[in-house]
């Protein structure tokens, strides 16, 4: 593999350019992917594959650093309007800065549905993390629904939002965690937007090769519904949990202000989680197929949410 490229990218690259600046490769690779109106999970995977390759990317790193300029560089060639909301985050560790990176589509609506995904990893001393599943395939996803969906003309605004600081610093407490997702929602308050968010669809660890989403009972109920109808309407019937379970995750910032919002997540990664929060969560666990199910029920549950609030739906 050169440089985070699947082995199908590298062959479409000349020899003589492989050793060039990763930047040639996050231009080029996508284009011989190809730029259609069609969700590819081949394109969210290798977005994923080059924010593993920044390494380790806990808040305030070198390699969340390398990740936002490439989250910024690429939502920047879309047609969106692209913000740093930029903190400092009291945590076990001291200050942090923090960057929540949000891209809204051109609208003149007031209504607002949010898709997001946190983009950070865990701080681990005594291994390397990078996150494949937990943080890059999520990430990778929402870039590539943030290309497929912002040319699109819709009835309400679009805003695809990365969160910094969803992981503990330390240990995971209602105090330490959920950094990034707590700090927009504040802000949300403080500008009097909240009102105006219709809906809020999150995704996490949603790589998995062997991928089941959760039926999380903290996520708002007829909003989980709609993502579970839209999944077995899809045929992924079989890729939904049975099994209640409730799930603290960049979601519940929302909930406790009255937003609908809902998780989209794989919390069995490994048999008993076991690649979870450990050094093996790399990018031979994660599959561009699972992340192609997770996008076509994103776009479904998307289009029902659009019938919903505003019949008429979208329009290219």
């Amino acid at each position: 593999m050169v440089d985070g490229m699947s082995p199908g990218i590298r062959k479409l690259i000349p020899h003589w350019c492989r050793g060039s600046l990763p930047l040639l490769i996050s231009i080029v690779a996508p284009l011989l992917l190809g730029q259609s109106n069609q969700l590819t999970g081949e394109r969210a995977f290798f977005h994923a594959q080059r924010i593993v390759s920044f390494g380790p990317r806990s808040s305030g790193s070198a390699g969340i650093k390398r990740a936002q300029r490439y989250l910024t560089d690429n939502l920047k060639n879309y047609p969106l309007e692209v913000e740093h909301q930029n903190f400092l985050a009291m945590t076990p560790n001291g200050e942090i800065p923090m960057k929540n990176i949000i891209a809204r589509t051109k609208s003149s609506s007031n209504d607002i549905i949010i898709l997001a995904s946190h983009y950070d990893t865990l701080l681990m001393k005594n291994g390397v993390f990078v996150g494949a599943n937990d943080g890059a395939s999520s990430t990778g996803l929402l870039l590539e629904l943030a290309q497929l969906l912002s040319p699109q003309k819709w009835k309400f605004s679009l805003w695809f939002v990365f969160f910094d600081g969803e992981e503990a610093q330390r240990l995971w407490t209602a105090q330490d965690s959920l950094y990034g997702s707590t700090y927009f929602v504040e802000r949300l308050q403080a500008t009097g937007q909240v009102s105006k968010i219709k809906a809020m669809i999150l995704m996490d660890m949603v790589g998995d090769k062997d991928l089941v989403l959760e039926n999380d009972t903290m996520s708002t109920a007829w909003l989980m519904a709609l993502v579970r109808d839209s999944a077995k309407e899809l045929g992924y019937g079989h890729q939904l949990a049975d099994t209640p379970k409730a799930i603290i995750d960049d979601h519940v910032p929302f909930l406790r202000v009255g937003i609908p919002a809902v998780d989209l997540i794989d919390y069995e990664f490994g048999h008993n989680n076991e690649h979870w929060h450990t050094p093996q969560d790399t990018l031979d666990k994660i599959s561009p197929k699972s992340l192609q199910v997770t996008g076509e029920i994103v776009l479904k549950t998307l289009k029902k949410l659009s019938e919903k609030y505003f019949q008429a739906g979208s329009s290219q």
